[in-house]
């Protein structure tokens, strides 16, 4: 808190009562200020701005954020991703750019030149961030080249074996009255585990 204006008056006005009172009533009015000022040059960057100005950010840059699902710290690297995408773009670049918005190795551009293919290989679970991750491909990419998503889902999958036997014992015999669907035509035993 900021030094009390009564403390700038001089000291015949610290005894009247209704100039204390009209100070302190300025002091909070000061202080609301001094708030307000900060917030508005904290919504000047948009890694220190408030959720107001990442959506006035959101409108300007024609982005429908979902609330819901997107961290205030995606929609703000998604602004930052937006204003930085700029010529000229260089393979190196885009692994840059998604670095920057999956993490450091968390995806891989590969170029095919050969058959004009840009792969994009990535462990990418969040649909935000696979629309994300679409735009700033097809804001860079050349028009001769066809992009091609492929997933690297990362998973461990366990496999156990085992054997179990079972007994059947035939309840019917050759040349006998066995009628369809009267008695079982075998009995199964229970089951036992062999491995």
């Amino acid at each position: 808190m900021a030094e009390p204006l009564l403390k700038r008056l001089p000291d015949f006005y610290h005894d009247v009562k209704e100039m204390v009172l009209l100070m302190e009533t300025q002091d909070g009015e000061k202080e609301k200020l001094l708030a307000a000022m900060q917030r508005l040059f904290d919504d000047q960057f948009v890694m220190t701005a408030s959720e107001d100005a990442i959506a006035r950010r959101e409108r300007m840059l024609n982005i429908l954020p979902d609330r819901d699902a997107e961290s205030i710290d995606f929609r703000r690297r998604r602004i930052i991703n937006r204003y930085t995408t700029k010529p000229p773009f260089t393979i190196r670049y885009l692994q840059e750019k998604l670095d920057f918005l999956l993490g450091k190795d968390k995806a891989r551009a590969v170029i095919d030149a050969d058959a004009f293919l840009l792969r994009i290989v990535a462990n990418i679970t969040d649909a935000a961030v696979f629309k994300e991750v679409g735009h700033t491909v097809y804001a860079v990419k050349p028009a001769n080249l066809v992009y091609q998503q492929e997933t690297a889902l990362l998973s461990n999958v366990g496999v156990n074996e085992n054997i179990y036997r079972s007994d059947l014992k035939r309840t019917t015999r050759l040349s006998t009255t066995w009628k369809l669907g009267r008695s079982p035509f075998a009995e199964r035993g229970p089951e036992v585990q062999i491995k």
